[in-house]
């Protein structure tokens, strides 16, 4: 099992360097992250539950995953 307080750090600290760049994104791309935004909030919460129910600790893994390819795949399309 990934250790999802590692997880979480990663996720926060891409997310915190997307969110210096989107003053400059197109109207597409504040789309896309106001989406990522909504399952940022969703893995935030359920970390905080998760910590006292490993039950959901596949779930939120996989929700986590999704997370930060979506964070890469977010980043590259800034770049450009």
């Amino acid at each position: 099992m990934t250790d999802i307080h590692d997880l979480k750090r990663d996720l926060k600290k891409l997310r915190e360097e997307l969110q210096l760049k989107m003053h400059l994104a197109s109207m597409e791309m504040k789309t896309e992250w106001q989406e990522m935004e909504g399952k940022w909030e969703k893995f935030s919460d359920r970390t905080g539950i998760d910590e006292s129910a490993h039950a959901l600790g596949g779930s939120l893994e996989a929700l986590g995953a999704e997370l930060k390819n979506s964070y890469k795949r977010f980043k590259a399309g800034l770049k450009s």
